[in-house]
């Protein structure tokens, strides 16, 4: 079987969210995410300016939870999964592996959002502006806590891998020399979401070590919605 094949079943999951399809949930699912980045840009603002982090919190923000490009960037998935037999040969297996998680992450992300974007058009006009406590209110009825603790452990097998696999100077040396083949066959947003990654972990002495100390804090978030406390966001 193929070593893409996984991403098949991703991009399925994907194209069935509602937002492709109905606009007024594409809005109201913007406003979550850019409510959601807002909300960690200060959760872990001593964290994310870091001198050495903040290549990888910009990651994070724009990548891993739902960049402007995903659409585009799944577009290019679904082409590149056709040639699955090739693009394997070019890519470094564990850059493979690798580039897969991130994708199930940034994916898991959008789906936990339009799922709160969603229940927010149920319950609030659609142009209600969102609050720390409409969000507080709305994480509590669709009871997401064991889905976004999941979450949490997806990106800490994340931050493990790219210790493991992609600080080798073997694995990026091949992974630059696809750039070629990636621009000429029209997969530069695809590259640029992987080569993103290596630009960001650059900087860090540990990619787990960074990921750990961001997913303790939002374990404990997690912990204080479903525990009813009134701020669990301050």
């Amino acid at each position: 079987m193929s070593k893409l094949a996984v991403l098949d079943d991703l991009l399925e999951l994907y194209n069935q969210f509602e937002y492709h399809r109905q606009p007024e949930i594409f809005t109201r699912l913007q406003e979550v995410q850019l409510w959601q980045k807002q909300r960690m840009q200060r959760t872990h603002a001593p964290h994310f300016a870091e001198k050495n982090n903040v290549l990888m919190a910009e990651y994070f923000l724009n990548r891993l939870y739902g960049g402007p490009d995903f659409d585009a960037l799944a577009g290019q998935i679904a082409r590149l999964t056709k040639y699955a037999h090739k693009a394997e040969k070019l890519i470094p297996e564990n850059a493979i592996k690798t580039g897969t998680s991130g994708v199930a992450l940034a994916i898991l992300a959008v789906q936990l959002d339009e799922q709160v974007a969603i229940q927010l058009l149920k319950d609030y006009p659609a142009q209600t502006p969102l609050t720390d406590e409409m969000m507080r209110l709305t994480y509590l009825k669709l009871d997401q806590g064991s889905a976004r603790l999941k979450q949490l452990d997806m990106l800490d097998e994340l931050g493990k891998s790219l210790d493991k696999y992609m600080r080798s100077f073997m694995v990026y040396t091949a992974f630059k020399m696809c750039k070629g083949a990636a621009h000429k066959y029209n997969f530069d947003i695809m590259y640029e979401f992987m080569q993103d990654g290596f630009v960001a972990m650059k900087p860090l002495k540990s990619a787990e070590k960074f990921v750990r100390e961001f997913t303790a804090v939002e374990r404990q978030i997690i912990d204080k919605v479903h525990r009813g406390d009134p701020q669990p966001f301050q």
